[in-house]
């Protein structure tokens, strides 16, 4: 079973992907944007993930999403997720992280869609670009300082979120798979709250086979 799971950057996807693995050890998870950085970074001279959208031509771009599908479309396991994004902002605009001939390559059988209070993806933003060094949480080593985060309105994380819808339905129509939207906008009554119910949801999703 091949799952996709999409966010907007920085809402707390990863934590969520971790905790996923940390209560079901036999899922593999792969980072599209970590292949794309290790496949781009040489050639195109990059420091870190975010350079990927922000330094590399639509031309250039193109040609590492090709090699990254193309790698990771290789991969055995029996349930492998794969994180990554639909919609990618660009200084030329939102780009299609998974276009059409990506999705044929890859062959999803579900497709995941995490949404958040735009409030809480901006806290978070906030809490990566504050970070001096990897953060010990009791999930697990999952926060890592990030140099760049995109600190955006709330209206234009939003206006992101419902972009991914757009773009979920054009992927769940092209690889004839489902497409599930997980609302995690409720308040938070705990830490990791939002964490452990959008693993809860994936992890029910992968008992539904």
């Amino acid at each position: 079973m091949k799952i996709i799971v999409v966010s907007v950057p920085g809402a707390g996807k990863s934590t969520i992907l971790e905790l996923v693995k940390k209560k079901v050890p036999r899922v593999k998870i792969v980072s599209v944007g970590d292949v794309m950085f290790e496949l781009a970074k040489k050639k195109f001279k990059l420091k870190d993930r975010d350079e990927i959208r922000k330094k590399l031509s639509i031309k250039d771009w193109k040609y590492v999403q090709g090699l990254t599908a193309k790698k990771i479309s290789k991969i055995k396991s029996k349930i492998l997720i794969i994180d990554t994004h639909l919609a990618l902002k660009s200084p030329h605009g939102y780009f299609p992280g998974l276009p059409d001939y990506i999705v044929k390559l890859i062959k999803p059988d579900r497709l995941i869609v995490l949404e958040f209070n735009p409030d809480d993806v901006l806290a978070r933003r906030k809490k990566d670009l504050k970070l001096k060094k990897p953060e010990s949480t009791e999930i697990g080593t999952i926060r890592v300082p990030r140099k760049k985060r995109d600190i955006e309105t709330k209206k234009a994380i939003e206006e992101h979120q419902k972009i991914n819808r757009e773009y979920a339905y054009v992927v769940g129509n092209v690889a004839n798979c489902t497409v599930k939207i997980i609302d995690l906008r409720f308040k938070q009554k705990k830490s990791y709250e939002q964490a452990y119910k959008g693993a809860e949801k994936i992890i029910e999703e992968l008992k539904n086979d």
